[in-house]
């Protein structure tokens, strides 16, 4: 039986990554011995050195959860949907929005574009989904929620794109 190699206890339900670009891209080299009685190849030992694709040379591994890195794919996601409009999506704008006028209309779209006043305290997850702006003295709300593709349900997977539908809800908080 091969060995399993863990760098420390934060590495149990977490992922390598390059600590310089991010990437998951990482290889590390390693000894692997044939079994004749299973036929396979079993890994016998790793080494410390690591190695980047991405960057493209030697690097230092940092082990991040796997939820923080799905929570970081939802949240750029979302972040490319509300600030660009790319992605699959649609925008719904309330009546009580498009009450106030094209003007506030505009503004309103403009405010969440741009908004990234994102913190602990309004975005838990990190995965801005959610804030509040003020126009003209008037509160309003975005929420951006994760539908499967026909909108029939929530995503089942929303860090994978192709299983995602976003709806950017904007509001006032009086609708809410």
């Amino acid at each position: 039986m091969g060995t399993i190699q863990k760098a420390n206890a934060e590495a149990i339900g977490s992922v390598p990554r390059c600590r310089t670009c991010q990437s998951e891209r990482v290889v590390r080299d390693a000894f692997a011995c044939f079994n004749r009685e299973s036929g396979l190849w079993e890994l016998e030992n790793v080494f410390d050195d690591a190695h980047c694709h991405q960057c493209e040379r030697a690097t230092k591994l940092e082990w991040v959860s796997s939820d923080a890195l799905q929570n970081t794919r939802i949240r750029e996601l979302n972040d490319r949907f509300r600030t660009t409009g790319q992605g699959n999506g649609m925008v719904l704008i309330t009546s009580g929005i498009r009450d106030k006028g094209d003007v506030f209309v505009v503004q309103a779209v403009d405010a969440v574009r741009t908004f990234n006043a994102f913190s602990k305290d309004n975005d838990p997850w990190g995965e801005h989904d959610f804030g509040a702006v003020e126009i003209d003295g008037e509160k309003v709300f975005f929420k951006i929620d994760a539908y499967n593709p026909d909108c029939t349900a929530g995503s089942e997977n929303p860090a994978n794109e192709a299983l995602t539908h976003r709806v950017l809800t904007i509001m006032l908080a009086s609708e809410y």
